[in-house]
């Protein structure tokens, strides 16, 4: 089986609820992103303006090439504490998921992910959501 030929990973956490401020205290590293419900959001590419639905804070690993999944998650979760009394609150408060682009640069690419990479998120609750774009599509960037 062939590696995929790149991965992008975020770390999703969002609500209505959401203070990105305190989500930074409370696992010890700043977003990439973040952005507060109701606030004014202007696009990097068209300028369009438009309001925040809900609040989210995003901290994204570097892009990857060849797929290196486990190494993204490794990035993510080093910067940040491992108490998992703190991230009980966290998923009991807000959605919480871990975003993966994943692209093929042909048919029949795949991937595995260690046990230690999935202990990681399962102690912490997390989902993995998995968007997986053909050839065709590598232009195309994952929408974290």
């Amino acid at each position: 089986m062939a590696h995929l030929k790149k991965s992008v990973v975020t770390l999703r956490i969002c609500g209505d609820e959401l203070v990105p401020e305190e989500i930074t205290t409370s696992l010890g590293v700043s977003p990439t992103t973040a952005q507060l419900k109701g606030e004014k959001i202007v696009g990097r590419k068209t300028s369009t303006v438009r309001i925040a639905k809900s609040g989210m804070w995003r901290l994204r690993a570097s892009n990857r090439e060849p797929e290196d999944m486990d190494g993204q998650i490794r990035e993510i979760f080093s910067q940040m504490t491992s108490d998992l009394a703190v991230w009980r609150g966290i998923t009991k408060r807000f959605q919480v998921d871990l975003f993966c682009g994943l692209f093929m640069g042909c048919s029949n690419e795949g991937l595995t992910l260690s046990p230690e990479s999935l202990t990681t998120l399962g102690e912490r609750g997390i989902k993995i959501g998995l968007d997986i774009y053909a050839g065709d599509d590598d232009e195309q960037e994952a929408s974290t």
